[in-house]
C-alpha cells in the first residue's frame, strides 16, 4: 500500500518511505502552555491523531511524541497575572489541554516530553552547537549563528539577504548578527531559571523540540508535523540548529496543516477572532467538532461560524442513522436475498478500496468522507434482505473507517446498555397508550423524550429511536 505524503520541504507530493521498514516516527508541536487550546490549535492535534492512526490502520508501528513547553515569555506573563507561579499555569493548562481533546477522541501520544524535565538534553545540545562552533555565548545568553548554516531557508523558501533587511535585535540583546535566534537566555529577575555553563538562565523556544525529538525518536526521523504557522521561524530554526549539531538530515517528510479562517481571515489573538476548544464544545459535541476538522483537507484554510458546525452535525447523523439501520438489520438475523448480499458486499469492498485511496493520497480526510456518505446511500436499499456474512463485512467497514476517523460511533458509556433497555420500556409503554387509543399520554412520551434529544420514528419495521445533537 504506498502512501503519498505533501512535504513542506521539497514542495510536491512524495511516496512515504519510512526509516525502519514498518515503522514511523512522528513528532509534533504541542501547545505553549498558557492558556486553554483554541480551535486553530485543535486543528493539528485532530490532523496528526488521524494520520496516525491511519498508519496504524496501514499496519505500521507508530511512534507518535508530542511536547508542551511549560516555559516560556507568555507562560512568565500569565503567572503574574494570575499571581501564581510560572509551573502551576503549566499544570493548570495541561491539564485542560487533557480535558479537551478527550472531548475529541484524540488518542494519548506515546511521550509528551516537557521542556522543564528536559533541561540536560537541552543544555547538551547547545554545548555541542558550541563546540562544532554552529553557536556562540554573549553575556550569559548563548545564540545560533545562522550565517554559519548555509541551507538556511530551505524549509519555508525565505532568502536570507531579505530576512536580514527585515531583521532588528531586540532590547537587551548582543547578538553577532541579527538573524541569530536564541538557544539560551540569561535569567532574568523573578523569573524561572535553571544553571548552566553559561549561567543562569532558560531556553530558548526552538532548542527545545531538537532536544526532545532527537532523545525520543533519533537523529533523523520520519515525520514533523504541525500547523503552517510553525514554518517559520520555528521549524525553519529546528532543522537548523538539529543538521548543525548532528550532521545528518533531520526530518525527512514535514507536514503542515492550513490555517482555520474566520470570515476569510486567519484566526488569531491579535485580530480578536479566535475561539478557546472548551466553549465551541459547550455547544458542540466533540465528534461534531472532529467531524468538521476532518471535512476539509488538511492543507486547505477551514473556514469557521457556527453554521457549519451545524452542517457538520448533520452530515455525521446521517452516517449514524445508516450505521443504526445496520445495526438493526443485524440485530433482527438478516435475511436471505442472495442478489442484495452480493450488492452490499461489493458495496463495501469498493467503498473500502475508495477510502484507502483518499486516505493514501496525503490523507485526504474530505475525500474518506464522501466515500462514506456514498456507502450509506448504496447500502440503505440492501439491507432488507441481505444476509449475516454481508451484513458483518458492511460492519467491518464501518469500525475501520471510525478507527481511523475517530468520529463515526457514538462513543460508548458505560450506562449505555441501561439506556438501550430503557428505552425499550419507555416505547413498550408508548405502544401500549396508542393501542389504548390514550393519545396524550403517547404523544406526551414522545415530546418529553424530544425535549432531551431523542426522537422516535414510527416505520414499518416498528419504532426506532436516536439520539440527536
Amino acid at each position: 500500500m504506498t502512501i503519498k505524503v505533501y512535504n513542506t520541504l521539497t514542495r510536491q507530493k512524495e511516496e512515504f518511505k519510512p526509516i525502519k521498514e514498518g515503522q514511523v516516527s512522528i513528532y509534533i508541536c504541542g501547545p505553549t502552555t498558557y492558556n486553554y487550546i483554541h480551535l486553530g490549535n485543535a486543528r493539528p492535534i485532530v490532523v496528526f491523531d488521524t494520520v496516525r492512526r491511519y498508519f496504524a490502520y496501514c499496519g505500521y508501528k507508530v511512534t507518535f511524541v508530542q511536547n508542551f513547553t511549560d516555559v516560556d515569555d507568555k507562560i512568565i506573563n500569565r503567572a503574574a497575572e494570575e499571581g501564581i507561579e510560572a509551573k502551576a499555569v503549566a499544570e493548570k493548562y495541561i491539564a485542560a489541554f487533557f480535558e479537551d481533546v478527550a472531548a475529541l477522541n484524540v488518542q494519548k501520544a506515546d511521550m509528551y516530553p516537557k521542556v522543564t524535565q528536559h533541561l540536560p538534553e537541552i543544555i547538551a545540545f547547545v554545548q555541542k552547537l558550541i563546540d562544532k562552533g554552529a553557536a556562540y555565548e554573549a553575556g550569559g545568553d548563548v545564540y545560533f549563528s545562522v550565517r554559519n548554516f548555509k541551507d538556511y531557508g530551505k524549509l519555508s523558501g525565505k532568502d536570507i539577504e531579505e530576512l536580514q533587511a527585515g531583521a532588528r535585535v531586540q532590547v537587551g540583546e548582543i547578538k553577532k548578527d541579527p538573524l541569530d535566534f536564541a538557544l539560551w537566555k540569561a535569567a532574568k529577575p523573578n523569573e524561572p531559571s535553571w544553571p548552566s555553563p553559561w549561567g543562569l538562565g532558560r531556553p530558548g523556544w526552538h532548542i527545545e523540540c531538537s532536544a526532545m525529538s532527537c532523545k525520543y525518536l533519533g537523529e533523523t526521523f520520519d515525520i514533523h508535523g504541525g500547523g503552517s504557522d510553525l514554518v517559520f521561524p520555528h521549524h525553519e530554526n529546528e532543522i537548523a540548529q538539529s543538521e548543525a549539531a548532528n550532521g545528518v538530515p533531520f526530518v525527512n517528510y514535514w507536514l503542515h496543516n492550513g490555517f482555520i479562517t474566520v470570515n476569510s481571515e486567519k484566526m488569531s489573538k491579535s485580530l480578536g477572532n479566535f475561539f478557546l476548544l472548551r466553549d465551541i464544545l459547550a455547544k458542540f459535541p466533540g465528534d461534531v467538532v472532529r467531524f468538521y476538522l476532518l471535512s476539509t483537507h488538511y492543507k486547505s484554510p477551514l473556514d469557521f461560524d457556527d453554521e457549519k458546525l451545524a452542517v457538520a452535525a448533520k452530515g455525521l447523523e446521517r452516517i449514524r442513522n445508516a450505521m443504526g439501520l445496520l445495526a438493526e438489520a443485524q440485530k433482527k438475523g438478516g435475511g436471505t436475498d442472495a442478489e442484495k448480499s452480493k450488492a452490499l458486499a461489493d458495496a463495501a469492498k469498493k467503498a473500502r478500496h475508495a477510502f484507502e485511496e483518499a486516505m493514501n493520497d496525503d490523507f485526504n480526510t474530505a475525500l474518506a468522507i464522501a466515500v462514506i456518505f456514498d456507502f450509506c446511500h448504496e447500502m440503505n436499499p440492501t439491507l432488507a434482505g441481505a444476509e449475516m456474512a454481508s451484513l458483518a463485512f458492511a460492519q467491518k467497514l464501518f469500525d475501520d473507517v471510525d478507527g481511523v476517523l475517530g468520529m463515526l460511533k457514538t462513543k460508548t458509556k458505560e450506562n449505555d446498555n441501561l439506556s438501550e433497555e430503557l428505552m425499550e420500556i419507555i416505547i413498550a409503554l408508548r405502544q401500549k397508550a396508542r393501542e389504548a387509543k390514550n393519545w396524550s399520554t403517547a404523544d406526551s412520551i414522545r415530546d418529553s423524550l424530544k425535549a432531551i434529544n431523542i426522537v422516535l420514528e414510527d416505520t414499518p419495521e416498528g419504532v426506532r429511536w436516536k439520539r440527536i445533537n
